[in-house]
C-alpha cells in the first residue's frame, strides 16, 4: 500500500492528461443542465417499482422510458451522468449477457460520464475494461451466459471515471476526470467509488487495485480543474446517505449516511456532488465555506432522473444551481406489477423505438432460459435486508448444504450464505412453480461454492464479525444466514467479542476445540462483505455454481424456511453509545 501510494501524484497526473485549452467565456449569464442517475443495475425493463411524492405515488423505470426521459428533457447546454452500479446485480434480461445490453441501452440514451461503484468490479478489472473498451467475451463450456450472443459488443459510449482506483502500477484504472465545455462554460468532473468497495467486492475481483480516500483524493484534483478552467467542479461518488421524507421532499428530513463526512472534508470549490450507492433519493442543499453544495442521488433501476441545473454569471463564476426530480413513468407500465396506476400528476414518456427494440430482442432470448420450471415453493420467499432473518437466503443456504453433503462436493456439515447475496424476493407462480430466471434474479453473481475446515472457535468468530469486522458494527449488522441445522443467538447490547450468545448445530452446543466442514460461496471464502475469518479455512474443495445447487435442491420441492434460526436477545430498551 505504501508503494501505491509513492506513485499516487503520478497517478493523478497520467489520468488528467494535458491541460486544455482555455475556454472563452461568452458575455452574460448561462445555465447548464446535469442530468443525472445512479444505481441502475440493469433494469432493462421497468421493475415493480414506484415512488411515493408530493403529488402521490408513482409507478417508474424502464430502459426505454428512460431513453425518452432524458431525450425529451436534454436542453442544448446538456451532459447526462451516472454515480455507479450501472452493471452486475442485474435481472436475467441483462446478467444473462453480461450486461452488455445495459451498456448498449445507456450509450444509445446519451450517457456522457459514470463513476465505477463496487459493482462494476463484480467480475474483475478484466470485464471492467471490456465494458468500456468493446470486445468478446470468451465462452466456457457449461456457462449459461453468452457474451455477443446478439451481436458484437462495441463497449460504452460513455467514459467511466476512476479517481481513487489505482493499480499495481501506480496508475488510476480508468481516468480520474472529465472536462466537458457546455454552452460555452467549462465544467470539471472527478469520479469516483467508495473506498470500501475492496471489502464490498470479493477479493479476486480487486487484486492489484487500491482503493484511497474518497475526499482526499477529489481535493487533489481541485487545483488541476481550476486551472484548466473548471468554472464549477462536480463530483460523481458511488457512495450516499439516506433522508426519512419522500423522494422531493426538499427539506430532507433526517438525512444521514457515510456521504456525509465525505461531504465536510470536500474542498468547497466542489459544489455539487451527484451521489449513490444507498438507493435512495434526495435533493439537498447544504452549507459550506461561503455558500452551499447540492448533494444529489437519483435513488435506483433508473427510476428518475435528476434534473439539475447550474447557473452562472457574465463572468463566468457558479451563481446558483437547483435540482429537481424527473420520475420516468412511461405509457405501458405493468400496472399489475407496480401495483399502482399512472399518475396523471407526473409526466407519461413513451418508450424509445430504439431501445426498446434492443430490450426486447434480449428479453426473447433470455426467455428461452428464464421461463424453464426448476421446482416448487409453497410459499413465497422474503429476502429482507443486511440486519434482518432473510428466507431467501435461508434457503440459498439450506441448498448449498444439500448439494455439498455429498464427499465429493465437500463433505458439508453446515453452510452460510451472506443476506447481500440474495437480491430479491422469491414469488412462486401458480401452483408454487419457480423457473430459473426467478432463481438467477435472486442470485446473479455466479459464485462457485467451497467447502473449507473451520473450528468451532473460528465459526464463533467468524459470527461476531457480524457485528464487528468493517462496515459491519452493532448498528449495522450484517447477518449471516445458516443453514437449516444451525441456531445462533446474539446479543447487540455486550461487548465486542462477546455479542454470540449461543450456536447451535444438528442440536448441539458448538465445540470450540472440534473441526467443522462449512460451505460458503467463493465471495465469502475470500474474506468478502468483511468476513475475514473465513480466509482462515483449509482443505477446500469447490461444489460447483451456487445457482445450480439452489435449482438441485428446489426440484426436491423443499419446505419454506421459518423464522427463528437466528434469535436476536438484545434488550429492547438498549440503544447504541448506552
Amino acid at each position: 500500500m505504501r508503494r501505491l501510494f509513492a506513485f499516487y501524484p503520478l497517478a493523478l497526473l497520467a489520468a488528467c492528461a494535458t491541460t486544455p485549452r482555455q475556454v472563452e467565456v461568452p458575455a452574460g449569464p448561462r445555465e447548464v443542465q446535469i442530468l443525472a442517475i445512479n444505481d441502475f443495475h440493469g433494469n432493462l425493463e421497468p421493475p415493480s417499482l414506484t415512488y411515493e411524492g408530493s403529488k402521490g405515488i408513482v409507478p417508474t423505470g424502464g430502459a426505454a422510458y428512460l431513453a425518452t426521459a432524458l431525450k425529451e428533457v436534454r436542453t442544448a447546454s446538456s451532459i447526462t451522468v451516472a454515480a455507479g452500479d450501472l452493471i452486475s446485480a442485474s435481472p436475467l434480461v441483462s446478467s444473462l449477457f453480461y450486461d452488455e445490453p445495459t451498456i448498449k441501452a445507456l450509450s444509445d440514451s446519451g450517457l456522457g460520464l459514470a463513476s465505477v461503484g463496487n459493482h462494476e468490479f463484480d467480475r474483475g478489472p478484466d470485464e471492467l475494461k471490456r465494458m468500456q473498451a468493446g470486445g468478446c467475451r470468451e465462452h466456457k463450456a457449461g456457462d449459461t451466459r453468452q457474451s455477443c450472443k446478439l451481436e458484437p459488443f462495441a463497449g460504452a459510449k460513455f467514459q467511466y471515471l476512476a479517481a481513487n482506483v489505482i493499480d499495481r502500477a501506480g496508475q488510476t484504472f480508468f481516468p480520474s476526470t472529465a472536462l466537458r465545455d457546455l454552452g460555452g462554460v467549462r465544467i470539471g468532473f472527478i469520479g469516483m467509488t467508495l473506498k470500501e468497495t475492496g471489502t464490498l467486492v470479493s477479493p479476486d475481483g480487486v487484486k492489484g487495485l487500491a482503493f484511497t480516500d474518497e475526499a482526499a483524493t477529489a481535493n487533489a484534483l481541485v487545483p488541476y480543474l481550476r486551472s484548466a478552467g473548471a468554472r464549477a467542479i462536480v463530483l460523481l461518488i458511488h457512495q450516499g446517505g439516506s433522508t426519512t421524507g419522500k423522494f422531493d421532499d426538499p427539506t430532507c428530513p433526517g438525512l444521514g449516511g457515510d456521504i456525509l463526512p465525505i461531504i465536510e472534508k470536500l474542498d468547497p470549490a466542489i459544489q455539487l456532488v451527484v451521489s449513490g450507492h444507498t438507493h435512495n433519493a434526495y435533493i439537498c442543499s447544504l452549507p459550506t465555506a461561503g455558500g452551499q453544495r447540492l448533494l444529489t442521488s437519483a435513488g435506483k433501476y433508473g427510476a428518475l432522473v435528476t434534473d439539475i441545473r447550474l447557473l452562472f454569471g457574465a463572468d463566468g463564476s457558479l451563481t446558483a444551481q437547483r435540482a429537481e426530480f424527473l420520475p420516468v413513468q412511461g405509457e405501458a407500465i405493468d400496472n399489475a406489477r407496480t401495483k399502482a396506476p399512472l399518475n396523471p400528476n407526473y409526466r407519461v414518456f413513451p418508450a424509445d423505438p430504439q431501445v426498446a427494440a434492443m430490450v426486447q430482442r434480449y428479453k426473447a432470448e433470455a426467455a428461452i432460459v428464464a421461463n424453464r420450471p426448476v421446482g416448487t415453493l409453497l410459499a413465497p420467499l422474503a429476502k429482507g435486508d443486511v440486519s434482518s432473518e432473510s428466507q431467501a437466503s435461508s434457503l440459498i443456504a439450506d441448498a448449498q448444504l444439500y448439494v455439498a453433503r455429498d464427499r465429493a462436493k465437500g463433505a458439508a456439515e453446515l453452510s452460510f450464505m451472506n443476506n447481500g447475496g440474495a437480491r430479491t424476493d422469491l414469488i412462486p407462480g401458480q401452483g408454487g412453480v419457480v423457473t430459473y430466471g426467478q432463481i438467477f434474479a435472486m442470485q446473479p453473481f455466479a459464485n462457485n461454492l467451497v467447502t473449507i475446515t473451520l473450528t468451532g472457535a473460528d465459526i464463533k468468530a467468524l459470527l461476531e464479525q457480524q457485528f464487528d469486522s468493517g462496515l459491519n458494527s452493532v448498528t449495522r449488522p450484517n447477518l449471516l444466514m445458516p443453514s437449516a441445522n444451525v441456531r445462533f443467538s446474539f446479543d447487540r447490547s455486550r461487548a465486542a467479542g462477546q455479542r454470540i450468545v449461543e450456536v447451535q448445530v444438528d442440536g448441539k452446543l458448538l465445540d470450540p476445540a472440534r473441526s467443522y466442514r462449512v460451505t460458503v460461496n467463493n465471495f465469502l471464502a475470500s474474506g468478502g462483505d468483511n468476513f475475514t475469518v473465513l480466509k482462515r479455512g483449509s482443505n477446500p474443495v469447490d461444489g460447483g455454481l451456487d445457482l445450480d445447487a439452489t435449482e438441485a435442491y428446489l426440484k426436491t420441492n423443499p419446505p419454506v424456511p421459518q423464522p427463528g434460526r437466528v434469535v436476536d436477545l438484545t434488550p429492547k430498551t438498549w440503544a447504541p453509545g448506552k
